[in-house]
C-alpha cells in the first residue's frame, strides 16, 4: 500500500525542508520501510539546468540525466539510494505536459483548465515516482513557502489526494520560530500564521516541526498546539545542528518515526539508526586537521558567501574525511582574486590540497588556471572536477607542451589552439540555441588504465559516473599531451572521449570530466575523494 507524506515550509525559505524530508526518509528506512522522495519546485523552469547556481544553488544530476534541485542530492545521500528524473517536478514541467497532451487530443476535446487538470498531472507524476521506486512511503517536499501563489496548485494536488485517500496521506509543516535579540523570546506567531495559511489551502498539518536556533520549550509547544489545532505531542523540536547528519538523531529524540507510523497504524518495530550513530561518532572523534581550498566563482551573493553552489563537493569532502579519521578545514578561494593580484596565488602553499570544481563561462578561469599551475609546480594535491579537469589540460598544454594559445572554444569561439572543444553533436544545438537539457547528461561508462591513481582508488578498471557538460578534450591534442607526461587514464569505451587525466609524477594530480561528488554518501564515501584526502593528509 502506497503512503504519502507531504512536507511544506512556513515563514521563510531556507529553513531546511529538504534536510527534514531526507531525515524523515532515513528514519522510516531504518525501521524497515522502502522510501522514495520527490522534490516539487514551483518554478516555471522545466528543470533546474538553466538556473543560476548563485541564486538557486547546485544543479544535481541524476543517473538518467535529470537536472534537479540540490535536495535530490540530499535524498540520495541520506537514503543511500539513486533517484531519477521522475523524482523531480516543476511547475514548468507540469504545464508543459498538460499542454502537450491537449495538443495531442488526449483530453478528448474537453476544456482543459488549471484546476483540476494541473493538480491531476502533479498527482499522476507523484504516483508514477512511487510506483517506480516500489515505495511504502513517498515523501513529497513542496518547494517555496506557504502563502506564496506559486505553490498553491501543488498544495491543491495534496489536498485532493488526502480527500480521496485520507488514510494514505499525512502533512508535515516545517516552520521557523524566530528569537529576536531585542525581544529575548522565541515567537510562535509566524508559525501560527503559516498554519493558518495552510488551512486556507484546505490542509490541516498532522505534525509541525519547529525550526529554531534552540530547542522548543514546553510553553512554545503548548502555544503552537493551541493555536494550530494540533496535539502537543505532534509538535516536534527541530533546533539548529552542527551537522545536517545529526537531524535524524534529533528527530528520534522525540520519537518522530514512531509518531508517523502510529498515524498510519503501522508497526513501529525495534530497529534504529545504529549505522548513522556510529558514523557520527567517528566524525566527531577525529582530531587530526587538514586544510583544503576550493577555488571557485559561485560564492558571492551581495555581502554574503553562498556555498550551496558546491554542496555535493562539500559533502563528499566530509564523507571522505570521516573515512580517514581527519577533520577538514575548508576555505573558499575566489578565482578572480588571482586574476586581479597574481602574487596572491602564493597563499596556496598554506593548503594541504586544492579542489577546482565545475562551472560555466569564462569569468574567473584564468585565476583557476594559475591555481592549477601552482599546484602542479609545487606538488600540492590537486583535484579538478569537470571544468577543473578541462582547465588542468589547458594549463598543461600552455606551460608544459608550450602551446601558448591553448584554450577552450567555450571561452573563445575562434581560439587558435582549442585543446578543449565542443562535442560535434552539440554544435548544432548551440547554433539553434537549444540549451535546456541538451548537455552530455547522466551516467556514462568509463574504462580506466591499470596502475594509475584512479585504478588504485576505484579498485576497478570499469566504472560509471555522472556527467553535465558540453565540452571535451580535443582528440587532436591527445598525443602531444601524452608525449609530455600527461596520462589520459580514463576513457568512455564507446566514444573514446577522455574522462580522467593524471600526472603520475605528482603526489595527487587528477582531473575528471564527470562529477564524482554526485555519487558520494556519508556511509559510502567516493574513492577519488578518499584518495585525494589521503594525499593531502600525507602532505
Amino acid at each position: 500500500m502506497r503512503r504519502y507524506i507531504f512536507v511544506a515550509g512556513g515563514v521563510m525559505s531556507g529553513i531546511g525542508k529538504g534536510i527534514a524530508t531526507a531525515s524523515i526518509g532515513k528514519i522510516l528506512k531504518s525501521k524497515g520501510y522502502e522510501v522514495s522522495s520527490i522534490k516539487i519546485d514551483p518554478y516555471v523552469n522545466v528543470d533546474a539546468g538553466t538556473m543560476n547556481p548563485v541564486e538557486h544553488g547546485e544543479v544535481f544530476v541524476t543517473k538518467d540525466g535529470g537536472e534537479c534541485d540540490q535536495d535530490i542530492g540530499n535524498y540520495e545521500r541520506f537514503l543511500d539510494k539513486e533517484f531519477t528524473k521522475k523524482n523531480y517536478i516543476t511547475t514548468g514541467l507540469v504545464y508543459k505536459s498538460v499542454i502537450e497532451k491537449e495538443r495531442n487530443l488526449e483530453y478528448n476535446g474537453k476544456c482543459v483548465e488549471v484546476v483540476p487538470d494541473i493538480p491531476n498531472e502533479a498527482i499522476r507524476r507523484i504516483k508514477n515516482a512511487a510506483d517506480q521506486d516500489d515505495a511504502d512511503f513517498t515523501l513529497v517536499e513542496i518547494g517555496g513557502t506557504i502563502g506564496e501563489y506559486q505553490n498553491l496548485l501543488f498544495l491543491e494536488a495534496a489536498r485532493m489526494m488526502k480527500l480521496k485517500e485520507p488514510e494514505k496521506v499525512l502533512f508535515i509543516l516545517v516552520s521557523y520560530l524566530p528569537s529576536p535579540n531585542t525581544i529575548g523570546e522565541m515567537k510562535t506567531k509566524p508559525t501560527q500564521n503559516a498554519s493558518r495559511s495552510l488551512n486556507e489551502a484546505g490542509i490541516q498539518p498532522d505534525i509541525i516541526l519547529g525550526r529554531a536556533s534552540t530547542p522548543l520549550d514546553a510553553p512554545r509547544k503548548r502555544k503552537i498546539s493551541n493555536f494550530c489545532n494540533i496535539d502537543e505531542s505532534y509538535v516536534i523540536s527541530a533546533p539548529d545542528a552542527n551537522s545536517i547528519y545529526e537531524v535524524p538523531i534529533n528527530f528520534e529524540k522525540e520519537e518522530l518515526g514512531k509518531k508517523i507510523l502510529e498515524k498510519f497504524n503501522l508497526d513501529v518495530g525495534d530497529k534504529d539508526l545504529n549505522d548513522w550513530r556510529k558514523m557520527l561518532e567517528k566524525a566527531e572523534s577525529s582530531e587530526e586537521k587538514i586544510r583544503i581550498g576550493v577555488v571557485g566563482k559561485y560564492f558571492e551573493t551581495g555581502d554574503f558567501t553562498l556555498t550551496d553552489s558546491y554542496i555535493s563537493v562539500i559533502e563528499a569532502i566530509k564523507h571522505a574525511s570521516w573515512d580517514l579519521d581527519v577533520k577538514v578545514e575548508m576555505d573558499w578561494i575566489y578565482s578572480e582574486d588571482y586574476e586581479k593580484n597574481p602574487k596572491k596565488v602564493e597563499e596556496i602553499r598554506n593548503y594541504d590540497g586544492i579542489i577546482v570544481p565545475g562551472g560555466f563561462g569564462s569569468r574567473g578561469v584564468e585565476g583557476k588556471i594559475e591555481a592549477i599551475k601552482f599546484c602542479r609546480e609545487n606538488n600540492i594535491p590537486f583535484f579538478g572536477l569537470c571544468l577543473g579537469m578541462q582547465l588542468s589540460v589547458i594549463e598543461f598544454a600552455r606551460n608544459v607542451c608550450n602551446i601558448k594559445n591553448a584554450s577552450s572554444t567555450e571561452f573563445d569561439k575562434n581560439c587558435q589552439e582549442p585543446v578543449i572543444d565542443v562535442m560535434d553533436d552539440q554544435k548544432e544545438l548551440i547554433k539553434n540555441k537549444s540549451f535546456g537539457g541538451t548537455m552530455r547528461l547522466g551516467e556514462c561508462l568509463c574504462e580506466i588504465e591499470k596502475n594509475t591513481i584512479s585504478s588504485k582508488a576505484y579498485k576497478s578498471d570499469q566504472i560509471k559516473e555522472r556527467h553535465r557538460h558540453r565540452y571535451e578534450v580535443n582528440i587532436n591534442y591527445e598525443k602531444i599531451l601524452e608525449k609530455s607526461g600527461f596520462v589520459l587514464s580514463g576513457r568512455n569505451p564507446e566514444s573514446s572521449l577522455v574522462e580522467i587525466v593524471e600526472l603520475p609524477a605528482n603526489r595527487f594530480f587528477v582531473g575528471t570530466q564527470f562529477h564524482p561528488e554526485l555519487k558520494s554518501g556519508p556511509l559510502r564515501p567516493h574513492p577519488l575523494f578518499v584518495e585525494f584526502l589521503k594525499a593531502a593528509k600525507e602532505r
